[in-house]
């Protein structure tokens, strides 16, 4: 994805505590040219989000209610398989990233070091993957 210097990335932020995305948003948006552009509080309400906007780059947690979010990964990577996905979680494993990147993801971040995901972001919008573990 080349991004120029007047481009907006629009970003689809998932997770199911409020705080979280409230955190993850200040984060993302103080990076000049980045913006939450739509939240989903759940797998499914990703998938849904997804379908109905444009997104240039999608976060999302793993353990979620009605779909976790290698489920919505697998989902939103059929219908949009260059649409990049990192996912953060509190339980990142290296099984995990392994079956992340089976799914198509193209990074993972633990929420435990969440300060990794801007860089996670900017290595994706540069088309490299980012799997720290």
């Amino acid at each position: 994805m080349s991004v120029g210097k007047d481009t907006l990335i629009r970003i689809l932020l998932a997770d199911d505590n409020p705080a979280v995305r409230r955190y993850l948003r200040g984060l993302l948006e103080q990076q000049e040219g980045w913006r939450v552009c739509d939240e989903a509080s759940d797998g499914a309400e990703a998938v849904r989000r997804f379908e109905h906007g444009h997104h240039d780059l999608i976060v999302l947690d793993f353990q979620m209610p009605e779909m976790n979010g290698l489920e919505a990964a697998r989902q939103i990577i059929r219908e949009s398989p260059d649409t990049p996905i990192l996912m953060v979680t509190l339980y990142l494993s290296k099984q995990l990233s392994v079956e992340a990147q089976k799914a198509g993801i193209k990074g993972t971040c633990p929420k435990t070091h969440i300060s990794c995901v801007v860089d996670a972001v900017s290595a994706l919008l540069r088309e490299e993957t980012y799997f720290p573990n």
